[in-house]
């Protein structure tokens, strides 16, 4: 019975090496075929045809009917009264502004002590005190039978100091119009120097009437937005341990 638990652990010790070792293996042949020419970009791509693409779908209101006046210049629910340049439908493009300057400083510190002591003796019981030699050691006193003490002391502190500098501009596509108005926007950048490719994505759902005029959003306006912005290449290769060491970091458990 002792065997069999053993027998599985290695299994999946083995298995989880085998699996790190074909990534390994994968990404030691992608870095192959790019010697002398750095990392390849990724060709644009349908993101409903993409796997795991999953329509937005959010508790939305019942949609309003929509008021037509044939005879009138003007149409309701028009933004002005010339042509609106705005993204407003699937597949029109905006630009989103990212501008991320947030600094935060924490400082905690907490103490705790706690000091206790116990004594308890008999040195008198109904005059039967007297018999308290026949039963206990001659070494013992009665009147200190007892005697506990306990003391814990606990310090800790912590900070934390981060900030965080970020200004960037992406161009983004509406991929959907939601039943209220709502345009649930996806962009995505990548920029390539030397052996280093920098990638930046970009989603979330906006409303039409936080574009501006020059068909611009800021990026606290976004709903749900999910900014993403990292690179690969070799420079980001050799700032990460290797495999082996990850792995390594995961299972051990000391």
């Amino acid at each position: 019975m002792t065997a069999r638990p053993a027998l599985r652990i290695a299994a999946r010790l083995t298995l989880a090496a085998a699996l790190a070792a074909s990534l390994a293996a994968c990404n030691a042949a992608t870095r192959l075929s790019e010697v002398g020419s750095g990392p390849q970009l990724s060709q644009i791509k349908d993101p409903y045809t993409q796997p795991g693409y999953q329509p937005v779908s959010l508790p939305m209101p019942t949609p309003m009917p929509t008021e037509r006046n044939p005879n009138s210049l003007w149409r309701s629910g028009s933004k002005a009264f010339f042509k609106d340049q705005r993204a407003k439908q699937v597949g029109d493009i905006l630009t989103v502004l990212i501008t991320i300057n947030d600094q935060a400083q924490m400082a905690n510190e907490t103490k705790k002590s706690r000091d206790n002591s116990e004594n308890m003796g008999l040195p008198s019981l109904l005059g039967l005190e007297s018999q308290f030699k026949n039963a206990l050691p001659s070494a013992v006193d009665p009147s200190k039978l007892l005697d506990a003490s306990s003391k814990s002391s606990n310090d800790g502190k912590g900070n934390i100091t981060r900030k965080e500098q970020i200004e960037l501009k992406v161009a983004a596509l509406v991929t959907q119009t939601l039943p209220n108005g709502n345009l649930v926007i996806q962009g995505r950048q990548e920029v390539r120097v030397n052996y280093e490719l920098r990638d930046l994505n970009i989603t979330g759902v906006i409303r039409p009437e936080d574009i501006t005029a020059q068909n611009t959003i800021s990026y606290e306006k976004i709903a749900e937005a999910r900014i993403a912005y990292g690179g690969r290449g070799q420079l980001s290769d050799v700032q990460q341990p290797r495999y082996g060491q990850q792995i390594f970091d995961i299972i051990s458990p000391f």
